[in-house]
Formats: C-alpha cells, sequence, structure tokens
C-alpha cells in the first residue's frame, strides 16, 4: 500500500509520496484540498513507460539526484576528486510532527545523508524548507550546488515575476513567459543585491505561487520544464569554484527557503508578511510603535557641525520626530567617501568632546539616538588598513579593487570580528545610543583565495548576534546602499531595511511597492525627502512625500531648519497623521491595486476598517477619472466612506469614485464597515 505524507495549513496543502528506499516524490503543493484527499495510486501506476525511457521511472523528488535516470535539475552537485559525482538515495526515513517534517535520506554509494526539513506554518501558510548535507565518506566532498528546496509547479505555470534594478532603482519589476526553455536568475555580488532580488512569483491559472531565499549574499533560482508537464522550481546559494570543501563527517546547511501559496500576489505578501513577523525578535520581545525618524544624510551629508546638529535637534523635536540619526562623517578624519573607515571612535575635530554633547542634547530633548556605522568596510587610507592591510579581502598576485574608495574586510577571521565588536560596544557602552544603521556600500569582489563568500555573510551575521546579545535593546537597521541588501536572512539579525537611497517620490512607489510583496510596512523605512529630491531632481508637493511615505517606518531625511512655514506646518501634520495611523499601518494586511491612467491605491489594515492611500502618478488622461475597484472587500458589507454609505458588492464590480487629482498628488480614505 502506497504511503504519504500530507501537511495542511488554513489555506495550503502539501503531500508527498512514500516508496521505499527513495526519496520521497513530490505529489502536491498548492492551495488547501479538502480532509482526507490523497492520490488514489501511486504516481508510476500512473505512468506507463514512454519510448526510449529507462525501465525505471523517475520522477520529482524532493531531492533529485543526478546520474540515476534523472535528467531534470539536480538538488546536488558535488564529487570527491571527480568520483562519487552521482547521488541517489537507498535509504530514507520520515518523521512527522504538527505541521512538519523531517526527510533523512541516505546514499550507500556516495556515502552522502541529506536532511531536509519541511515546516507548513498553520499561521502564515509559509512553507519553511531547509536542507543539511553530510559527508559520510573518508575523502573530501566538493559542493558546487546544494539547493535549499525543490518545489513542484503545476504544468498551468504560465509566468514568473521577479525583480531587476540598481542602486537608486530598487525592485523594478520584470515578467517571463515559462516554457520548456529553463528560466534562471543568478546573483554573484557577494551581498543580496540591488539588480536580483533572491524571491519571485509565479502564476498558474487561477493560483499565485511566491517563494524567497532567506539569505544575504550569492544565490540562484531557476524554474525548469519536466517531462510531465510540471516544472521543478529550485532555490539555493550560488557557490563559487571550490568554496564548499566538507571535510569528513563535515556538514554543509542552507539557508532557509520561504514558500508560499494563495489566490493572488496580494494574498501571497500577506502570507509573507505573517511569516517575517514571526521571525522577528524585537527589544522587550515586542514591537513597539515605530518611531518617526530624522537621519542627517542628505541634509548635511559629510559637513559635520555640533551647534548645527543640536539645532536641527531642536527643530526635529518641535515638529515630533521621535529618533534622530546621525549618518555618515562622525569619524575619525572623516570628511568624504575617500577615507577612515574602519577607524569607528569621533572626530576630534568636529566633535572635541566626543559625542556625548551631541547624544545628551538629542536624549534630553525626549528623542533616541541612532548612529551610522559601517563595519564591515576599510579605506585604504585609514588607520585600520595601515595597521592590518591582511585584514581586507583579496586575491593575491591580483590588484584590490576598490568600489566607492573602500575595501571588504574579511569577516570570516575572528580577529576582525572581534576589533569591530569592541569598537562598537564601546560606542554602545559610552554613548546611549538605540540604534544602529548598519550599512554595506559596495560589492564583494573577490573574496579571497580560496572564496569564502558564504563564510563572509556567515562572519557579519556573527557579529550581528554577538552586539544584539551584549546589547539587547539596541535596534539594527539593514542598508546596502539602499537595498542592496533586503531579505528574509539578515531579518533574523535586524528591525528595519533602508529600501532605498532614492526618496524621490514617484521612484518611491514603485520601489515599495515590490519591497512590500514580500516584507511587511513596518520594516520599510520611508523618507521625506527634499524637493528637489537629491537623486532625481524632480520636484514635488510635501503633502505627496509625506503621502508616500506614510504607510512604512515613516522618517525625514532633510534639513527641516531650512523648511518654510507652509512645508513646516504640512509636515507636522503628516508627522502627527502618522502616529495616529502607524498601529494600523503596521499590524494589519496590505493590498496594492490599479485603477488605470495613472491611478494606483494601496489599502492597510482589515477589510472592515482600511487606510486607503490612493496616488496619481500621471496628469489624467481620461475625461473622467476611473473609479477604484476594491475586490478586497465583502460584497454582503456596507461601508461608509467619506459622508457615503456603499454596499461591498457595488465597490467590488463597479468602484469607488474620488474627486480629481493633479500629477503627483494622494488622498488618504477611510473605509469603514457599517
Amino acid at each position: 500500500m502506497t504511503e504519504y505524507l500530507r501537511l495542511d495549513s488554513a489555506e495550503c496543502t502539501l503531500i508527498l509520496e512514500l516508496p521505499q528506499g527513495e526519496a520521497p516524490l513530490w505529489r502536491y503543493w498548492g492551495l488547501r484540498l479538502p480532509d482526507g484527499v490523497l492520490p488514489p495510486q501511486s504516481l508510476r501506476e500512473t505512468r506507463p513507460t514512454p519510448s526510449f525511457s529507462p525501465d525505471f521511472d523517475q520522477p520529482l523528488s524532493v531531492f533529485p539526484g543526478c546520474g540515476a535516470g534523472w535528467f531534470g535539475e539536480s538538488a546536488l552537485l558535488a564529487h570527491r576528486d571527480v568520483r562519487d559525482w552521482s547521488f541517489q538515495a537507498t535509504q530514507c526515513r520520515v518523521e512527522q510532527a504538527d505541521g512538519s517534517a523531517t526527510v533523512t535520506v541516505f546514499d550507500e554509494v556516495s556515502q552522502i545523508e541529506v536532511i531536509i526539513g519541511l515546516t507548513l506554518n498553520a499561521v502564515s501558510n509559509v512553507l519553511a524548507i531547509e536542507t543539511k548535507l553530510t559527508n559520510q565518506g573518508n575523502a573530501p566532498l566538493n559542493v558546487k550546488w546544494l539547493a535549499a528546496g525543490v518545489l513542484p509547479l503545476p504544468p498551468e505555470a504560465a509566468q514568473v515575476h521577479s525583480y531587476c534594478g540598481r542602486h537608486n532603482g530598487e525592485f523594478v519589476p520584470v515578467t517571463y513567459q515559462l516554457s520548456r526553455s529553463t528560466w534562471r536568475r543568478e546573483n554573484r555580488r557577494g551581498l543580496t543585491s540591488h539588480d536580483r532580488f533572491p524571491g519571485a512569483l509565479v502564476e498558474a491559472n487561477g493560483a499565485t505561487y511566491g517563494a524567497q531565499l532567506a539569505w544575504s549574499g550569492n544565490h540562484a533560482q531557476s524554474i525548469e520544464w519536466i517531462d510531465d508537464g510540471r516544472f521543478q522550481w529550485q532555490f539555493g546559494e550560488w557557490l563559487a569554484p571550490g568554496e564548499v570543501r566538507l571535510a569528513p563527517g563535515e556538514c554543509l546547511t542552507t539557508p532557509e527557503l520561504l514558500a508560499t501559496c494563495a489566490h493572488d500576489a496580494d494574498r501571497v505578501a500577506q502570507n509573507f508578511h505573517a511569516a517575517i513577523r514571526q521571525r522577528l525578535t524585537w527589544p522587550g520581545g515586542a514591537m513597539k510603535p515605530r518611531p518617526v525618524h530624522i537621519n542627517t544624510w542628505e541634509g548635511f551629508y559629510f559637513e559635520h557641525d555640533e551647534d548645527a546638529l543640536k539645532d536641527l535637534a531642536d527643530h526635529a523635536a518641535a515638529l515630533g520626530i521621535e529618533r534622530f540619526v546621525l549618518d555618515d562623517g562622525w569619524f575619525h578624519c572623516r570628511d568624504d567617501d575617500s577615507s577612515s573607515l574602519g577607524d569607528w571612535w569621533p572626530d576630534a575635530r568636529k566633535y572635541p568632546n566626543g559625542l556625548k554633547p551631541l547624544t545628551d542634547h538629542v536624549t534630553g530633548l525626549g528623542m533616541e539616538f541612532g548612529l551610522w556605522i559601517e563595519p564591515e568596510m576599510v579605506n585604504p587610507d585609514s588607520e585600520l588598513y595601515r595597521a592590518h592591510p591582511e585584514w581586507a579581502l583579496g586575491v593575491s598576485g591580483r590588484a584590490a579593487v576598490t568600489a566607492r574608495n573602500q575595501l571588504v574586510l574579511d569577516m570570516r577571521r575572528a580577529e576582525v570580528r572581534s576589533y569591530l565588536f569592541d569598537c562598537v560596544a564601546a560606542l554602545l557602552r559610552e554613548l546611549p545610543i538605540s540604534y544602529l544603521k548598519w550599512d554595506h556600500n559596495r560589492d564583494l569582489i573577490a573574496a579571497g583565495d580560496r572564496a569564502g563568500y558564504r563564510d563572509q555573510v556567515l562572519g557579519s551575521y556573527a557579529l550581528m548576534e554577538q552586539l544584539r546579545a551584549e546589547f539587547p535593546d539596541v535596534e539594527i537597521e539593514a542598508c546596502a546602499g539602499g537595498g542592496g541588501r533586503i531579505d528574509a536572512g539578515i531579518v533574523r539579525h535586524t528591525h528595519r531595511f533602508w529600501t532605498s537611497d532614492n526618496i524621490d517620490a514617484v521612484s518611491r512607489l514603485s520601489i515599495q511597492r515590490g519591497f512590500l510583496q514580500y516584507f511587511p510596512p513596518e520594516l520599510m523605512g520611508a523618507h521625506v525627502g527634499a524637493s528637489p529630491a537629491h537623486a532625481t531632481g524632480r520636484q514635488q508637493s510635501m503633502d505627496f512625500r509625506a503621502g508616500v511615505a506614510l504607510p512604512g517606518h515613516f522618517g525625514v531625511e532633510l534639513d527641516v531648519r531650512t523648511l518654510g512655514e507652509s512645508d513646516r506646518a504640512q509636515l507636522q501634520h503628516w508627522i502627527s497623521l502618522y502616529k495616529t495611523h502607524r498601529d494600523r499601518l503596521h499590524s494589519g494586511k496590505v493590498w496594492r491595486g490599479e485603477a488605470g491612467d495613472g491611478l494606483y491605491w494601496q489599502a492597510y489594515g482589515e477589510a472592515d476598517n482600511l487606510l486607503l492611500l490612493v496616488y496619481r502618478i500621471e496628469p489624467q488622461s481620461w475625461r473622467h477619472a476611473p473609479l477604484l475597484k476594491l475586490p478586497i472587500l465583502d460584497a454582503k458589507q456596507r461601508y461608509h466612506i467619506d459622508g457615503t454609505d456603499y454596499d461591498g458588492a457595488w465597490l467590488i464590480s463597479t468602484g469607488l469614485p474620488t474627486k480629481p487629482l493633479k500629477a503627483e498628488q494622494f488622498l488618504l480614505i477611510e473605509v469603514k464597515a457599517i
């Protein structure tokens, strides 16, 4: 009798077939099936052997191997000095607990053990997969590829939606049609990257599948058509030649793969938001209301003046700002980006008495104090580099390649991490710092004589964890030239993402919509910038800039002392409005939509109590503005909106009329069930 493993959440189902002595076969992953539904017979019983095919069928399993009759992409590419390159499970053990299963497969020939953990979370509907490989042989094993997870997609899978981009232009949507040609995305930049986010969505005839790799380094994903009409979707680290060589008994554990399925992209996003919220660890055990930031970067850049910064703090506090973040330019001899990274002590020229007078002034105004650091980097023109040039990553015999005038410190070295911990810890012990903006302003090119990209990431994680263990009340923001290190791996160690260095509100609207597909709004750093915008030169009203920033972790990045009376009053109004609504913005669900003719909307909260944000990006070209159809509502419910009562069915099928908007204008509308 054929045995099966079935895992369920409220909205998703996973079914594996468990044949004896081999890896479990994928039978189903998708929208929730009725209780008790299982395949009526084994997969091989439904598949007569085709012509010119092996006599023993090899269907898609949770861990397909090469060299044993599976001709699709293998979950493992490894060898022992050109031997033991093929993998086929000869033993399998499956253990099941509430909502989870552990699959252990072993190949007696290659002496490789693989343990695959699968957990389908009942609350988030997200399937988490993690794979651990152990070299049980008596010689080193060279690993080129180890899939974190292998997922089945149905034959109806038609399109894959992913993102490209660059610095100042993250989350640019790209759509590909799936076919018999393999779709593949690889990132080799050493960190998550601006241009290849480690996730994607797949549309398949009424269902949307989403997956993302929880990893801050090199990565790859592929979708490959297989011979029964389905597709296999693989994720994992991209490994450089020779990067992983396991001695006998050593293990390699992949990053976690998060995957979910829902009726549409918004529900996929909501599932991911729930999963990410479960993974966050906040000071005190729970998230406090996200404080309004002011960041000094675009207001001051490197030109720090202690008295001017105190004056800025005075003006910020008067506006209701709650956290003051001192950005780049505060440390030893730092006048531009050409020097001093690695020398993490206050610049005596700018701060003759250290940072304490400024931090005391800020906290005395009732604001928290935050500080910018970039620990993983070093400038060749620095005290640290002159003392320890060997701490910079490079390849022997090759010239060091700088970017933004900086090199990358070797985070694999314990002595490097110890030095950085001591520098940052000294600041945290001396000063009332409750927040670190942790930056990473270049790609990783040369990862040592033996490639160490993954160990570099693990070293950075370890330093963050050490600091958080010693200073549990300090929050950390993940920044990498803006959105170059946004991923579900670094979420375990941080509390906020700087979404992009581009604060132009029109650009940010698209960037933020992409971000929200995978991460909840309370992690999305969203600031009101200057006009004209420093990144694009476009001019936008205060209301529009604030309206775009409103749903994220709201902040200000300009010199508020220079604001005119009208802009100052408007900004103060938006700060107050954000405080009124932030609990609803940052605890409920998110929906995104387009009405046509340059009109976009987003909704936050729950379906019976929504904040509806409406944005016009382009001048209206239709004679009458489009109605906002709101499919998120309950057709049987009535709603009160701007003094008028509506039937939910009407708003779903016909839509909500809105007042005319000019280009780059914004509306905030409350939608309440009655």
